[in-house]
């Protein structure tokens, strides 16, 4: 298919974009139901991006200097409906701003009165508006926001106020709660990432303590978006195996097909990430593309993306629902990224592969008791966002000294390429753990008919081990590294990053990318390191080419921008979609490890984006929502 001229694109995206979204707002997680985190705003482009200043700030309040699971990560995706911006933090509380000077509008406390205040991600909130508003009445306009002890509050879009008469009938006004019902397992539950909505109908999934064989069955739910009445729930594991195993959860954003009635679900493994020989048979919605249909929640089509997962590589993001430009034809598409940095594309109706998907053959467990896996399904006609096999001619160090540990610690490792599974010897899991492609990563420009995708590069190393003495063995189970028991088996399994004594990664970098992949032929368009990396105390120039893990997304514009930060240095940052040529970058008050928004308000394009940093990645911390504008003339 010919190119578009530039001229013709931003025109083509307006028509492609969904017609419920208003170009002014950012009404939902990725913008539009489908999630293509993609705004038809065109005042701001390449030229004049460089003119964007400090508009407003504002600030929470709600941080936790701690590392690890102790301390505040801020991942919020803000949403802005009606002139409000509303975003939430780790500490449960829900902001409503104005939208054009960042004024405070109202604030809800989720935490008055809980015992439990620890902190948990809180990726955005959802909203939802009666179709025939019962004039004077509260609660017209609702905000839903999932917390970590399992709630979903709505609250009055208007005044921050609970909404009474939902989740009344439960006992307790202005919140629904998963603690009410029998979720078949052990472990904790909460709500980190957006609910998505669909006409009245408000539709939850869940993150879950997957280290327990037994944890909690991933199950989602929707809930009238009045009365909180249940309507319907998927579970996605089978009845014979409840009592056994749990997970299969949908912990990241969802996305909704409007006209056709769906709402997909990325799913994870079964519990647990690294053994799995308890799991008998399993269940096909594992690791799962899942199309539930929005009024009854059967299955409409699925496909599984990995069998058998012992890699912890959850499906990260919600399946963008686009329609992209394929052998001169539009398609629409649902498209899922894996953690392994593979892209899959599957006709929305019918879950029918738009690019091919290859059976290819994968290294099986020496674990006793473990079930063998021969082949895994790739998509290989779409190029790969991560690179292919490492090898130790790939290992890498600050210093001749460094490198050669990594060198050494690789050769006595098991590594057979992609989906090496866990080993008594230990192996090397590349990608990590942490992907590749993670949630939020994807974006979908239809103007260009380019994918843009952020992922990491980074290996880690997994171990099974059965200690002599348990009780002498230490019990790390914060994110980098950690050591813990597989609950009701012998098996301990240990789980760091794989870098050197000096803290840097083995393998060469970069260790952040962003990838615009032309979804016409699936291959890249341009690819470029992403971020800045900070490794032993040192600040490395970005132009060294090194990039940066982080966590986040971009968003793209009719007006020619990729905009993105989710890096671990303290930058947003703008492309020229067509080249990746970086044309814009502002310091933030600490990362921006979230997806940033576009929005108009009083005539001016804003950008905003969270800045508080990631407690688990070790970052500078902070509580700042920045927003940028051109200043008026």
């Amino acid at each position: 298919m010919f190119p578009l001229p530039s001229k013709l694109a931003p025109l083509v995206a307006l028509v492609l974009l969904p017609l419920a979204v208003s170009a002014a707002e950012w009404p939902s997680f990725g913008n539009d139901p489908g999630g293509s985190q993609y705004s038809p705003l065109t005042q701001l482009t390449p030229r004049n991006i460089r003119q964007l200043r400090v508009a407003w700030e504002h600030r929470s309040g709600d941080i936790i200097r701690a590392s690890g699971l102790n301390g505040t990560t801020y991942e919020v995706t803000p949403i802005v409906i009606d002139g409000r911006l509303y975003y939430c933090t780790p500490l449960n509380k829900v902001f409503a701003l104005d939208a054009e000077t960042g004024e405070e509008l109202w604030m809800f406390d989720g935490t008055a009165g809980d015992a439990e205040r620890l902190p948990a991600p809180c990726r955005g909130v959802a909203y939802w508006e009666a179709a025939e508003p019962d004039e004077g009445k509260p609660c017209q306009r609702r905000i839903f926001k999932g917390d970590n002890l399992a709630r979903l509050w709505a609250l009055d879009a208007d005044t921050g106020k609970p909404c009474a008469d939902f989740g009344a009938d439960a006992g307790h006004p202005g919140y629904v709660s998963a603690r009410d019902f029998n979720n078949h397992g052990e472990g904790w539950w909460i709500h980190t990432s957006p609910a998505a909505v669909y006409e009245n109908q408000v539709i939850v999934g869940s993150a879950l303590d997957d280290t327990l064989p037994n944890a909690q069955d991933g199950i989602t739910r929707a809930f009238d978006a009045r009365t909180g009445e249940l309507l319907w729930s998927f579970n996605p594991i089978p009845a014979a195996l409840s009592d056994r195993v749990g997970g299969g959860n949908a912990w990241s954003t969802l996305s909704v097909d409007e006209a056709r009635g769906l709402v997909l679900i990325p799913t994870t493994s079964l519990s647990t990430d690294y053994l799995g020989g308890f799991r008998g048979s399993g269940s096909e919605y594992a690791n799962a593309v899942v199309a539930l249909d929005a009024v009854s929640g059967e299955v409409r089509w699925h496909r599984q993306l990995l069998r058998h997962n012992l890699f912890d590589y959850d499906l990260p993001g919600h399946p963008l629902l686009v329609t992209i430009r394929k052998d001169g034809r539009s398609r629409e598409v649902a498209i899922q990224a894996s953690k392994t940095g593979d892209i899959f594309v599957f006709d929305r109706a019918t879950g029918e592969p738009v690019f091919p998907i290859t059976d290819e053959a994968a290294p099986e467990t020496s674990i006793d008791g473990e079930i063998k896996v021969s082949s895994q399904p790739r998509s290989l006609a779409i190029d790969s966002v991560v690179p292919g096999t490492l090898t130790i001619d790939d290992m890498f160090g600050l210093t001749v000294f460094d490198r050669e540990w990594c060198r050494r610690e690789f050769a006595k490792s098991r590594y057979d390429g992609l989906y090496t599974p866990p080993s008594e010897q230990g192996s090397i899991v590349y990608p990590s753990i942490r992907g590749g492609p993670n949630w939020g990563s994807l974006a979908y420009h239809p103007g260009e008919n380019l994918l843009l995708v952020r992922a990491d590069s980074l290996a880690t190393r997994v171990r099974l081990f059965k200690p002599d003495d348990p009780a002498n063995e230490p019990v790390r189970t914060d994110f980098p590294v950690r050591s813990a028991p597989v609950i009701g088996t012998d098996w301990w399994v240990a789980v760091e990053p794989f870098l050197s004594p000096l803290g840097v990664p083995c393998n060469a970098p970069p260790w952040g990318t962003l990838t615009a992949v032309d979804m016409n032929t699936g291959k890249h368009r341009w690819r470029i390191p992403l971020g800045q990396a900070g490794v032993s105390g040192l600040n490395v120039a970005e132009e060294s080419g090194w990039g940066s893990p982080g966590s986040g997304g971009p968003i793209v514009t009719a007006g020619g921008l990729v905009l993105i930060a989710a890096g671990m240095d303290p930058r947003l940052r703008g492309f020229d979609i067509k080249t990746g040529e970086l044309v814009w970058r502002a310091g933030l008050p600490a990362p921006g490890m979230a997806v940033p928004i576009t929005y108009e308000a009083g005539g001016r394009q804003f950008v905003v984006i969270a800045a508080g940093g990631n407690a688990v990645a070790g970052t500078k911390l902070g509580d700042t929502l920045i927003a940028f504008a051109i200043p008026p003339r």
